[in-house]
């Protein structure tokens, strides 16, 4: 019988713990994912402690995967995919096609959506089964260790910046500076943004630089965040990736008229936000989902055009718990990656 191993919890909030379990089939529609690396993503707490509906246990989390097809199911061959193909699979896991979402050709809203290690085990293993709706090629050139974290954090900063009003030129804020905002300052400087970093402290300024930002604005250095962007002209964009709803709420006077704050960064606490604040500006305030398979495909190629990496702490899947838990303490620098090899 052959074997692979799962990085598991058996209750909510458990400990992980490392176990065998027999190599399954995928059935029509699927393919079996040799893992080679799994991005840790905060969202996968939500599954670790069964913060959402419909999670059963043994859980595996993990939605940040990067492998190599190893097997098809039936009928899947004839999709254009071979085995050995090095595919990802991000928070997009799979659509259902048929609800109206999907039925409009916008499978990110699908009302069935599918999210490894919520409807199917995830990538803390070293198998996985995924729909093959789900599955983005990854470019030459890209790592695994790389490429997983493009298919959750990667991506939905990227579409979230290519999806706003913003153009080349145009002053683009990126508020926060871990595991999303260190991606978006890149990729708002390579899109053609003059980008400005948001975060706490001056040391993180030279770090915001190397990552191309053009500006630094450390907020607790007393002058507020939204007076120092309107001091640089004011944002056509703020891309709040800090899970702090007073601190993304702190950047809204500081976008131009019209300006959008496109919230991607999940806090427990509402935001505090006023609606003349608003009205008079024209301000938009948006949220902003993760991305398909296709855009997980852009994400990687565009990525790997510019040379944009994440940056990572890897760790083997033996030590998922301790993974997991630097994630949670917030002392990753800035993505925990397992890797299987």
């Amino acid at each position: 019988m052959s074997t692979y191993r799962v990085a598991q919890v058996t209750a909510p909030s458990g400990a992980f713990e490392l176990v065998e379990r027999e190599v399954p089939q995928p059935g029509p529609g699927h393919v079996r994912i040799a893992v080679e690396a799994c991005g840790v993503c905060h969202s996968d707490t939500f599954f670790v402690t069964a913060a959402l509906p419909g999670i059963t246990f043994p859980e595996v989390p993990g939605h940040e995967v990067a492998g190599r097809i190893e097997e098809f199911g039936e009928g899947t061959r004839e999709r254009g995919w071979e085995e050995g193909d090095r595919v990802a699979v991000g928070w997009f896991g799979g659509s259902c096609g048929y609800c109206e979402p999907c039925r409009r050709g916008d499978f990110i809203m699908c009302v069935n959506l599918k999210v490894p290690g919520w409807s199917y085990d995830g990538g803390f293993a070293e198998r996985m089964i995924a729909p093959v709706d789900a599955l983005a090629r990854i470019p030459e050139g890209l790592a695994a260790s790389d490429a997983g974290p493009m298919a959750c954090a990667g991506v939905t900063v990227f579409n979230g910046l290519r999806r706003s009003p913003a153009r080349p030129g145009d002053l683009v804020a990126v508020q926060g500076l871990g595991g999303l905002g260190h991606l978006g300052v890149q990729y708002a400087a390579a899109m053609g943004y003059e980008t400005v970093a948001i975060a706490r402290g001056a040391e993180k300024a030279d770090l915001a630089k190397q990552l191309g930002a053009h500006h630094y604005i450390d907020s607790t250095a007393g002058t507020p965040v939204a007076e120092a962007l309107r001091s640089l002209g004011g944002a056509r964009v703020v891309l709040a990736t800090g899970g702090n709803s007073a601190a993304i709420s702190a950047t809204v006077d500081g976008l131009a008229p019209r300006g959008e704050l496109v919230v991607i960064g999940a806090g427990p606490e509402p935001l505090d936000i006023s609606p003349l604040q608003l009205i008079f500006a024209g301000r938009v305030v948006r949220g902003h989902p993760s991305g398909t398979s296709r855009d997980v495909e852009d994400c990687m190629a565009f990525s790997a055009l510019h040379g944009i990496r994440p940056v990572t702490e890897i760790m083997p899947l033996d030590r998922a718990g301790e993974a997991y838990d630097r994630m949670l303490a917030g002392r990753a620098r800035f993505r925990m990656v397992l890797t299987t090899g």
